[in-house]
């Protein structure tokens, strides 16, 4: 851990750093994007190498300032050791990330009395531990500074039980509940908490989910459209810009967070009703 802390001491001239999980692609490469744009040091991690080493170039060409550095390290983020070994390795390149935006994940719709157990624990495993693990690499560094920013990504399904979505719906409550704690943990040594909650958003694994899911999923989303990745992390720059906790994307999403939490019993009924509709017409 020593060596790590010594490689995330930076020069105060250098630009700013920022490590996005999941990078290789939708939210994920979008704000890497947007941050290169800004003239960060930019680290990618993300699982499968070929389309990392695409997103990487297209940071690249994103980059405000041709000496910033983009570095890219594969790692399956639900490995403890994988992870770590990936972020040391955007330290040796160096980057001192001041952003960690941990956006990876993977979503396997299905009923639950349906759903194998391997796709269960897939969603648990991809959508909390792939947030966990980079927190614990880099929440000790971010103390030891005294600052820095983790932005966690969960989703509208972290605080809405979605019909088709039992285990996706528990790694993201999980995630909603890990970063509320952290946040509190963290903010006494000066580090900012944010949790991301975008709704369905327009990325490669969409049509694919959309696919598996039961038609009661289709018709409780109504008509609101997915939004673009590049809509999220836009929201993810101006809320970590503005040091806000919730970031919630789309009228719609922050509606609906208020509905359920004022008046849980309207959702349920309004949910059940939906429910109903398709059902009455198979």
């Amino acid at each position: 851990m020593n060596h790590m802390l010594e490689a995330f001491e930076a020069d105060v001239s250098d630009p700013r750093g920022v490590i996005v999980t999941g990078g290789s692609s939708g939210i994920g490469l979008a704000t890497a994007r947007l941050y290169a744009a800004r003239g960060f040091h930019v680290g990618l991690v993300a699982r499968t190498e070929d389309k990392l080493e695409k997103a990487a170039d297209e940071v690249r060409s994103s980059r405000s300032e041709s000496e910033t550095i983009v570095s890219a390290h594969v790692a399956d983020l639900c490995d403890a050791e994988a992870t770590h070994r990936a972020i040391q390795g955007v330290l040796d390149d160096g980057i001192a990330p001041d952003i960690v935006v941990n956006s990876a994940g993977v979503i396997v719709p299905g009923e639950f009395v349906a759903m194998s157990p391997e796709d269960f624990a897939s969603n648990i495993d991809s959508g909390f531990w792939s947030v966990v693990h980079p927190c614990r690499v880099l929440a000790p560094m971010m103390i030891e500074r005294g600052s820095g920013h983790i932005v966690n990504v969960s989703s509208v399904a972290g605080f809405l039980g979605v019909y088709g979505y039992t285990s996706y719906a528990a790694a993201k409550y999980a995630v909603m509940g890990f970063t509320e704690a952290l946040r509190f943990e963290m903010k006494p040594h000066g580090v900012a908490v944010s949790v991301v909650c975008p709704p369905d958003t327009n990325t490669p694994a969409l049509e694919r989910e959309r696919q598996l899911r039961p038609p009661e999923t289709d018709e409780i989303a109504g008509t609101i459209k997915p939004v673009q990745s590049e809509r999220v992390a836009e929201a993810i720059l101006a809320g970590v810009d503005r040091g806000k906790y919730y970031i919630i994307p789309g009228l719609e999403s922050r509606m609906l967070f208020r509905l359920k939490g004022l008046l849980p019993e309207v959702f349920f009924r309004i949910v059940d009703k939906d429910v109903r509709k398709v059902r009455s017409g198979r």
